[in-house]
């Protein structure tokens, strides 16, 4: 079953998901792919709520960037960054894909072939066939070798568990990855900062089903056919063994052209809003009892 998660801007799909994922993991489902939590600063003092730049967020919390965590291992990277601030520290690219989109985000190429490289490294583990015998990868769309994305990725790190609970370490809310903005437009961790997913495949039974998780695909994966191409073929794939579920993220708008593009390969798929009905789809999909005492929304 395909699961597309659907919502306006800042309606918690991402906060919603990465509770999902824990719950999962504490009943022996493992989660593969990427979540894509926001970077927020609490808003500064004298700011009367009026135009704002596209990206920032509404409330009292302004958003920086976005961030990626890659599952099940759970190494966090920071993914994009807002555009007005990268123009002003000189580090947009005019050249970059989100660029070329006019995206609110400057996404920089080497962030896009770092998660590029994880789902790669994901579908050669499910799908051996599709990789030649050098073990580069081959696109499913285009049947040519992708490029070679293993370079360095001075921006990413490992953060591995530290003995919380799943659900602690799985909850990254905006107060966990609030930032402040340091010399040169660096985004300086705060307290708090190393919640992420851990790394739940040390616990997991490697034969059971897994969840595959694309947060998200977005107007230059779903309108321009670039960005996280990787995921856009594992999820053009359809269910393979080990892995009979999918669930993606994509804004409300682009739903309807996600289910078009999907929906085939899966047999069907289901909308999705961030909620209690929608955690015991998925819950059902892979034969869990619901859970009557940790209901959330």
């Amino acid at each position: 079953m395909l699961f597309i998660l659907t919502g306006g801007v800042q309606s918690g799909k991402t906060r919603w998901l990465e509770r999902l994922v824990a719950e999962l993991a504490a009943d022996g489902v493992e989660s593969r792919g990427v979540l894509a939590p926001g970077v927020w600063r609490p808003r500064a003092d004298g700011d009367d709520g009026g135009l704002r730049p596209p990206g920032s967020g509404e409330g009292a919390y302004e958003k920086l960037g976005i961030d990626n965590v890659l599952l099940p291992q759970g190494e966090r990277l920071r993914f994009a960054r807002r555009r007005d601030l990268a123009e002003r520290d000189g580090q947009l690219n005019p050249a970059s894909q989100s660029a070329a989109a006019q995206l609110a985000w400057e996404i920089p190429g080497e962030s896009l072939a770092r998660v590029n490289a994880h789902f790669e490294m994901l579908a050669k583990s499910t799908l051996p066939e599709q990789w030649t015998s050098d073990g580069a990868a081959v696109s499913t769309r285009s049947g040519q070798r992708a490029p070679n994305a293993a370079v360095n990725f001075p921006h990413s790190e490992k953060r591995p568990p530290d003995g919380r609970s799943f659900e602690e370490a799985a909850h990254v809310s905006r107060e966990t990855f609030v930032r402040k903005e340091g010399e040169g437009g660096a985004a300086a961790p705060a307290a708090g900062e190393n919640a992420c997913i851990p790394a739940v495949g040390r616990t997991v039974a490697a034969a059971r089903p897994w969840l595959l998780v694309v947060d998200e695909l977005g107007r230059l994966e779903l309108e321009r056919g670039c960005g996280l191409t990787a995921a856009l073929d594992l999820v053009e794939r359809g269910p393979v063994p080990g892995c009979p579920h999918a669930l993606v993220v994509v804004r409300a708008r682009l739903r309807d052209r996600a289910e078009e593009r999907f929906a085939a390969a899966w047999g069907g798929c289901e909308a999705l809003a961030p909620g209690d009905g929608a955690r015991k789809a998925v819950r059902r999909a892979f034969g869990l009892a619901s859970l009557i005492d940790n209901e959330y929304h």
